[in-house]
């Protein structure tokens, strides 16, 4: 019976020595090593006004935790916009007549910035799937209007030769934002007005080796045309699982894309980036 006992320890202590060189490795796919840690990004670079520019609803995923602390700990304005209702979206599990998603999807984005105390957002009615092939002038301009009616010193979007997913939505939003924030300075220059755009451009990056493991050649794609983030934060996972069920029609998501439940994913990905 003596040998019997020592025998399950022996296992059981090999079983949670190999869980936990699993959850290592696995958390390791998920780190961006040179990326500083800080507590809050906004509180790291001193903003008090806050716009996040997005293409889908569920984009503001990737930032919850930036926009709760924002509002939380360091008591910024924050805003969104959602530049598309996203329409022409996969639901995962469906929850509504396709023809309806738009209007699903909107209120899913409201909600969940509602959530996560953002003070105002605004849902566009762009064509999902067609920002790129949008009248590029007319979206720089709405976005212009917005940023001067704002006044944000910080602006947060995608990077835009990678889009953070590869979406070419997101890298079309990217550039938009970009000719956007020049388009405010130049008029500020131009009527000689005090604001004259934010201070700081924050895009949201993905952590390349989970990337490259699980995001097939998209994944290889984003991971090839990205840059190295400097700032590494806490991702506010409860708030992230919370997300994904208030959006509802992209509860499944990330097992559907990734091959991997959302719990799992969190679980080693509790870092924004």
């Amino acid at each position: 019976m003596r040998k019997r006992w020592i025998a399950l320890i022996v296992v059981g202590a090999v079983l949670v020595a190999a869980l936990a060189t699993a959850y290592l490795w696995g958390r390791s796919l998920f780190q961006m090593p040179t990326a500083q840690k800080v507590d809050s990004v906004i509180g790291e670079i001193g903003g008090e006004r806050v716009l996040g520019v997005f293409s889908h609803p569920d984009d503001e995923q990737t930032v919850n935790g930036l926009f709760w602390r924002a509002h939380d700990q360091d008591d910024a304005y924050t805003a969104m916009v959602t530049i598309t209702p996203g329409e022409a979206g996969t639901q995962v599990p469906v929850v509504a007549r396709q023809e309806d998603l738009g209007v699903v999807r909107t209120a899913e984005a409201l909600k969940n910035s509602f959530h996560l105390g953002v003070d105002e957002h605004g849902v566009w009615d762009h064509p999902d799937g067609g920002v790129p092939e949008a009248d590029e002038a007319e979206l720089v301009d709405r976005l212009a209007a917005t940023i001067t009616r704002i006044e944000p010193d910080v602006i947060v979007g995608f990077w835009p030769a990678s889009g953070a997913t590869g979406h070419a939505d997101h890298m079309e939003t990217g550039h938009i934002t970009e000719l956007a924030i020049a388009k405010v300075a130049q008029e500020s220059a131009d009527r000689g007005t005090s604001y004259a755009g934010p201070d700081q451009l924050v895009y949201t990056i993905s952590p390349t080796k989970a990337l490259e493991m699980f995001g097939g050649e998209t994944g290889a794609f984003v991971a090839d045309n990205q840059p190295d983030p400097h700032y590494a934060m806490p991702a506010e996972v409860g708030l992230k699982k919370d997300g994904w069920e208030i959006h509802a029609s992209q509860e499944d998501y990330l097992q559907a894309s990734y091959g991997l439940p959302g719990w799992l994913v969190y679980a080693l990905w509790d870092q924004e980036f």
